[in-house]
């Protein structure tokens, strides 16, 4: 397991884009910090965005994993451009020369997904417990360390969503065109259907069905976390609206990403087995 590790980030540390790519996405979660400074003035309006409660304790894991989650688009390039650069540098057939068989050479992206997104989660959990410490105005021990199933949805998601991009890198090949194929998917196969049925049917039906596709029950897993605030919820309440959701994070939503990623770890096997490399 190492072995197979430290060749693929051996392949990733002499890769300058994919290097760059890497500093840029945890860059990026160590910028959710700046929310804490951002204030708006805005006439006789005044407010500062750490004072609503983003970082308070337990709602700081639900809005940084929800925000965290929105850059991993990074990532998924790294790990497109990780297997399409296999292809177009002919490093795949010359590691199946050298001994490596197609179980190990998936296992080693499998695995490197996996790490990326472990490593994600714990410098999720690190920016947040500094914030959380820094501007909540609750410390007890039980309260900080509430709602930590947002951490594990965050780490299935990355998970999930990385393992369809090995899976879209594999049956592609290109990593623009793979990049391209996702994006399309995203809207062709989710995003109008899903609007179709909502205007047809209705939005209950809609998010029903769309909660088994794969876009879908990733997004599913953290829910947004704006509404939650308690500057929304009264605001909404001041003009007779109720946007009280279900917040939690259950355990049917996890088993559902995990089995996407089963799939698409199991075709992308299935495509290098029945592939002339």
């Amino acid at each position: 397991m190492l072995r197979l590790l430290n060749i693929e980030f051996i392949k990733l540390w002499n890769n300058r884009s994919s290097k760059f790519l890497i500093f840029c996405y945890f860059g990026l979660l160590i910028s959710i910090a700046l929310f804490a400074s951002i204030k708006f003035n805005i006439g006789p309006i005044k407010f500062h965005l750490a004072d609503m409660g983003i970082f308070s304790f337990p709602y700081i894991w639900h809005f940084n994993t929800f925000v965290a989650a929105l850059f991993k688009l990074f990532l998924a390039i790294v790990i497109v451009s990780m297997v399409a650069n296999e292809y177009s540098n002919k490093t795949l057939k010359q590691n199946l020369i050298d001994g490596l068989s197609k179980k190990e050479f998936l296992a080693s992206k499998f695995l490197t997904v996996v790490v990326f997104s472990v490593i994600s989660t714990l410098f999720v959990f690190v920016v947040s417990l500094i914030l959380g410490l820094i501007f909540s105005d609750y410390n007890e021990i039980p309260i900080i360390f509430s709602d930590l199933e947002y951490l594990i949805a965050y780490l299935v998601k990355l998970i999930g969503f990385f393992s369809f991009c090995l899976f879209i890198g594999i049956l592609i090949k290109r990593s623009a065109f793979a990049l391209g194929f996702l994006f399309i998917w995203f809207l062709v196969v989710e995003i109008f259907p899903y609007l179709y049925v909502m205007s047809k049917y209705s939005k209950d039906l809609a998010d029903k069905i769309f909660a088994f596709f794969p876009f879908g029950s990733m997004w599913n897993l953290i829910d947004e976390p704006g509404s939650r605030l308690n500057a929304v919820q009264s605001l909404a309440n001041q003009v007779g609206e109720d946007i009280s959701y279900d917040y939690a994070v259950h355990w049917y939503e996890i088993v559902i990403v995990l089995v996407w990623t089963v799939i698409f770890v199991r075709l992308s096997y299935w495509l290098l087995k029945k592939r002339d490399l």
